[in-house]
């Protein structure tokens, strides 16, 4: 008997009894479609997670100056400062895994513009900050070496502050805000970053040259650096090893001892969003591997059905073998059933897993990503299924005697 005329037997067989048969491929349909969408869910969280640290930059590290302490009372990293402009210039020239240093001073300010205000983060820069952030503008430019050493007052805002002072799609290029009555011309509006982490918005700030800032908003602290050191590293597989190298040249610069205690603090964020992809695909594993254990117990119902199959259909396998049919030819009609029913079962599968993976995606809010491996592997693993729970009915009926199946009431 060959396949092309197993299989229409096989389909007869199934349709006699539709409900029965949907039923029975109904755990092979949740567990594929369990696995696929359990997989697509993981994939985007992850994705979410890169996006989500690809905003603060590529490769980055932060570099906070020491602790302040009184009494016993610890100020925490930043609240002494530690790190001085000599420093950055050593970071910059004499670590080779370092592609670029930026320092970063912050406060809040009010920006003002004809009849609209705004309190936002205003932070002075070097021209390099935006090539560490990854950082471009949207709508105009980011300043220059020139402006930043002149003194320029020029700033560079964020979406969310160009939106709150001069309205949702208004182009401030050219105009000027000002900052406690100081003017400042708008030479560019940043693309938007979105949320960070911990919740706040990357976009609520506004940026001017450091030297601007020290002499217009916010003196220096002379030789000391009043704020964080940001660092890119050249890739980021030398992340670590940009980390090493300042550390070494800052305690060789900061003259401390083999026991001495670091006076500074270096934050790895490459180190932080691998730990969060590490955690989700730990939760995306778990998830699959419950998807998989639905996906065997769909294919213990399918050997319980076959078996019921087996038991009513014995006359019907008596008169079979009784007119010709050998036992090899019952075996294949009743893998071949088994094997339709895993077959249709992942085909359905996928297709719902697909679109839970598609509704989860929107509803959870990020870009849909086809995992057409996942889907091909679930899809086999529905047919092994199939093929491993089927054997042990198909043998059953092959191996029952013509006379004994007859007699069978």
């Amino acid at each position: 008997m060959k396949l092309g005329q197993v299989l229409p037997i096989a389909l007869g067989a199934l349709m006699r009894n539709k409900t029965r048969s949907f039923l029975t491929a109904l755990g092979v349909i949740i567990g594929v479609a369990s696995v696929i969408s359990m997989a697509a869910v993981g994939e985007g969280a992850k994705a979410r997670v890169a996006a989500v640290f690809s905003g603060m930059g590529t490769n980055v590290l932060i570099v906070l100056s020491g602790s302040t302490s009184s009494g016993g009372v610890m100020g925490g990293f930043g609240s002494m400062p530690t790190l001085t402009w000599d420093d950055l210039r050593a970071i910059r020239t004499q670590a080779p895994a370092v592609r670029a240093a930026a320092p970063q001073q912050s406060t809040r300010a009010t920006l003002m513009a004809q009849d609209q205000n705004w309190t936002t983060s205003v932070a002075g820069i070097t021209p390099e900050f935006f090539g560490i952030r990854d950082w471009r503008a949207d709508k105009g430019s980011t300043f220059a070496d020139a402006d930043d050493q002149a003194g320029a007052k020029v700033i560079v805002l964020g979406e969310t502050v160009a939106e709150r002072i001069f309205g949702l799609g208004a182009d401030p290029v050219g105009r000027t805000v000002r900052i406690r009555s100081v003017p400042f011309v708008v030479l560019g509006v940043l693309d938007r970053k979105g949320q960070s982490p911990m919740g706040s918005d990357y976009d609520d700030v506004a940026y001017i040259p450091i030297r601007t800032f020290q002499n217009q908003i916010q003196g220096g602290l002379q030789k000391f650096i009043a704020g964080i050191i940001l660092v890119g590293a050249t890739s980021s597989d030398n992340t670590r090893r940009a980390q090493s190298e300042i550390k070494a040249i800052l305690r060789d610069r900061h003259h401390l001892g083999p026991v001495d205690d670091d006076d500074f603090n270096i934050r790895n964020l490459t180190e932080i969003a691998n730990a969060q992809a590490q955690g989700t695909q730990v939760l995306t594993a778990l998830l699959a591997a419950i998807a998989v254990v639905s996906l065997i117990v769909g294919g213990i119902g399918i050997m319980n059905i076959m078996l019921v199959s087996v038991t009513e259909r014995t006359r019907e396998i008596g008169v079979r073998m009784a007119v010709g049919a050998r036992p090899s030819q019952v075996l294949a009609q009743f893998m071949a059933e088994a094997l339709t029913l895993s077959m249709i079962g992942g085909v359905i599968g996928v297709a719902l897993g697909s679109t839970l993976a598609r509704l989860a995606a929107s509803r959870l809010g990020y870009a849909y990503v086809p995992q057409v491996d996942t889907a091909i592997l679930a899809f086999g693993f529905s047919v092994a299924v199939g093929l491993v729970f089927g054997i042990y009915p198909a043998r059953k009926a092959a191996q029952l005697e013509p006379i004994d199946a007859l007699r069978f009431e």
